[in-house]
């Protein structure tokens, strides 16, 4: 059926960043394309000049929330549609004639939901240009061809590729080869799949060429309530930590950044300033904690690379690891990890970080109808800084353990596909410099993102949901996931623009002014699902049957690691080969649907929809483009014993700040002088507020330690069974006694949904 119902409407007036201007809309199968003329000056009237037509193209996948208002009866006022795109583009189209507004939005609300099928979006149609098929993106990365480059493939690497997966029958959503020590058999393997969420084992995605040592990830144990074990994934998680002896300590090495950030920060401050979390010094926090955990005296404490300290890094809050024992997971026992210890980095999960991005968006969504800026207040009541600060900061924790002291690291949150694979591509990139190039960055993410899993189709809301769009007249009461809703001088605005059309009267060459499009459209935790994937799935499962976007299941994930990343390309401009267009029009593409790169989940879905052949891989544009994305301020030398040279990054999350250029803002207007002391910039009531440090739990085999915000008596929670949740949900009450915000209450509705 032809979901058109109105292909072309003259007399439509846009209103962008506060300025309207009067044109033409047109609705394709693929585009929502509205052009205009912009006014031409005098002198080039004289000159006999004629001008252009300017165009906005919106593609129907990016289009988040879509509103109908439709203007009283026997008014003088407009009809509007309002959208708020993923890119964070805002707009609001007026309509003199009732009718065809109602149209207009039917025509883009069945086109953006396109009858929840993969196969109706624009990537299976697409066109690319000449120099695009120039490149073969799909090849860009070659596993075995990386493994050679980080010398997995020699014979004393302890490592081997195992073929257990290539039919995708062991893990569905495991990559169809994986690296495993070589004195693990496969037979051990398939045991320990069964340990694990998903059969997600710990599988090598990273090996340190300078040390040999590893970042591994997997998904979370099936430990349960009666505290099962798994002799072959105790096996394999020590044969892995034990693959590399260092040769010679780093001891007398120390990096001239880490050396600074200890020396300006206090010893166990956790206090968190207007830039974000100070968490210059959570490598002191968590050594102190480990040597507590050991009886050790603070004199007694190792420094950097003495001896090898091996971690399991679990990226959740302690008492969400601990609540997932209900459901039959959880997290190691670690009396059956001596070998190692365990770290809780108290990352929220990904509802908490779709809620805090909706409140980001709060503060935008006016943007159509005013040009005032974003509200800051509500920017800083939105967490997200402090979401990316906590990123930064267990990327810099495992950036440390492996590159500084010489040790293994296990990464893993529920599923392994959110958190796991934001902290283990971080890593890498302030870890590797060939990640920081423009191709291994697309490298990285073809390995850590798309081969290892992550759910780009659920997170990203690729298949849209109706319930997105909305009749403002006909809607009744409220929900978190509305698109607007004008109040105050928004709502007086917008009156004023409905009932008067009229254009500003200056010349539309902002920055912020309607522009061409700039080459891309021209050719034109839980953090799981419910049902494990068969692994007989049939290819017309992922493409053919209908599937409806699950709003609950949509989270930033891939946003948060781009902004993480460029937090590091901001405090580290010298060591990127790409610039910081690169990351905004990667963000673009991820929700663009012209390409094939992001819209499934696995390695197996784009097998299986034989996605190579079908779609074009995002990297084409961008190699086509290469040079819009190359920094002019790269330095590709890599030299530890200079300054600024050296192979090490360490993320400050003290200095992490607002990616303006992400949300479509200024940099002034989101990251200049706050309005007052009592908002800071970082979303935080005032300077003095207590937070949670990153580390928030370490446990060895003998003692489980936690600090003081985090739980009392998390320790006794280390007891098996029903009453370990009890007591760990039990002590979420005393996060309210020690911070300004509702913590607990926010803790215990994560909590809730994890355990769904």
């Amino acid at each position: 059926m032809d979901k058109t119902q109105v292909a072309k409407v003259d007399n439509v007036t846009l209103a962008r960043r506060g300025e309207q201007v009067d044109g033409t809309l047109h609705l394709t199968p693929h585009h929502l394309i509205f052009s205009h003329f912009p006014p031409l000056s005098s002198e080039d009237q004289a000159k006999g000049l004629t001008i252009r037509p300017k165009e906005l193209w919106i593609t129907y996948p990016i289009i988040a929330f879509g509103t109908l208002r439709l203007a009283p009866a026997a008014s003088r006022q407009l009809s509007s549609i309002r959208l708020r795109c993923r890119d964070f583009t805002f707009v609001c189209f007026y309509f003199a004639n009732e009718h065809k507004a109602r149209e207009v939005f039917e025509s883009i609300k069945q086109w953006t939901c396109k009858s929840g099928r993969l196969d109706k979006l624009y990537a299976f149609t697409y066109q690319p240009l000449l120099a695009e098929k120039e490149f073969n993106g799909w090849e860009i990365y070659n596993p075995r061809k990386e493994w050679m480059r980080q010398g997995v493939l020699k014979e004393s690497s302890g490592w081997r590729i195992s073929d257990i997966n290539t039919d995708y029958s062991f893990s569905p959503t495991y990559p169809a080869l994986i690296a495993v020590p070589s004195s693990i058999s496969d037979n051990t393997i398939n045991y320990a799949g069964r340990y694990r969420s998903r059969a997600r084992i710990p599988a090598l995605t990273y090996f340190h060429p300078v040390n040999n040592c590893t970042i591994t990830r997997s998904s979370q144990p099936l430990v349960g309530v009666r505290q099962n074990r798994s002799i072959q994934d105790e096996k394999l998680l020590a044969t892995i930590f034990s693959t590399s002896r260092s040769e010679r300590p780093l001891a007398s090495f120390s990096h001239p950044n880490l050396e600074n950030e200890q020396s300006d920060s206090s010893h166990g401050s956790s206090e968190w300033n207007e830039a974000g979390p100070d968490m210059s010094n959570a490598e002191d926090v968590k050594d102190d904690m480990l040597a507590a955990a050991r009886g050790n005296s603070e004199d007694e404490r190792m420094i950097y690379g003495a001896q090898q300290q091996n971690l399991i890094v679990d990226a959740r809050p302690t008492v969400n690891a601990y609540a997932m024992q209900a459901v039959g997971m959880g997290s190691e026992n670690m009396d059956n990890y001596k070998f190692a210890t365990k770290v809780y980095l108290g990352i929220d999960n990904i509802h908490v970080m779709r809620d805090s991005l909706n409140k980001v968006v709060d503060s935008l969504k006016e943007t159509d109808v005013t040009p005032l800026g974003p509200n800051r207040d509500q920017l800083a009541r939105s967490g997200w800084l402090k979401h990316i600060a906590g990123i930064l900061e267990g990327a810099k924790v495992i950036t440390g353990q492996v590159g500084l002291q010489h040790s293994h690291v296990l990464i893993h949150c529920s599923d392994g596909w959110d958190r796991t694979s934001q902290l283990s591509a971080l890593s890498q990139v302030c870890l590797d410099p060939y990640f920081r190039t423009l191709e291994g960055f697309m490298v990285l993410v073809e390995k850590d993102w798309l081969s290892f899993g992550h759910m780009f189709r659920h997170r990203s809301g690729h298949l849209n949901s109706e319930k997105w769009f909305q009749i403002e007249n006909e809607r009744i009461g409220g929900d978190n996931n509305r698109g607007f809703e004008s109040s105050g001088a928004g709502q007086a605005l917008e009156n004023a623009f409905r009932s008067a059309k009229g254009f500003f009267g200056r010349d539309n060459n902002s920055r912020d002014s309607l522009q061409e499009s700039d080459g891309e459209m021209l050719s034109y935790d839980s953090d799981t699902p419910t049902k494990k994937p068969s692994p007989s799935s049939a290819p017309r499962s992922i493409v053919a049957e209908k599937e409806v976007t699950k709003v609950k299941e949509t989270s930033p994930v891939f946003h948060q690691f781009l902004d993480a990343t460029y937090q590091l390309l901001h405090q580290y401009p010298t060591r990127f080969e790409f610039n910081e267009r690169f990351l905004r029009r990667l963000l673009y593409h991820l929700y663009s649907c012209q390409f094939g790169t992001f819209l499934f989940n696995n390695e197996k879905e784009r097998v299986d929809t034989k996605a190579k052949e079908r779609t074009r891989s995002v990297w084409d544009w961008f190699l086509a483009r290469r040079e819009q994305f190359m920094n002019p301020l790269y330095d590709p030398e890599v030299d530890d014993h200079k300054r600024g040279q050296e192979r090490l990054l360490f993320p400050r999350p003290k200095d992490t700040r607002w990616w303006a250029e992400s949300f479509g803002r200024a940099d002034e207007e989101m990251n200049g002088p706050r309005l007052s002391d009592a908002s800071p910039a970082t979303g935080y009531d005032s300077p003095g507020a207590i937070r949670t440090p990153i580390v928030t739990g370490i446990e060895t085999a003998q003692d489980t330690v936690t600090t003081e915000a985090s739980s009392t008596n998390v320790s006794n929670v280390a007891a098996s069974g029903l009453a370990a949740v009890t007591s760990g949900l039990s002590n979420l009450s005393i996060l309210k006694n020690h911070q300004s915000e509702p913590k607990g209450e926010e803790s215990l509705k994560e909590v809730e949904v994890e355990m769904q």
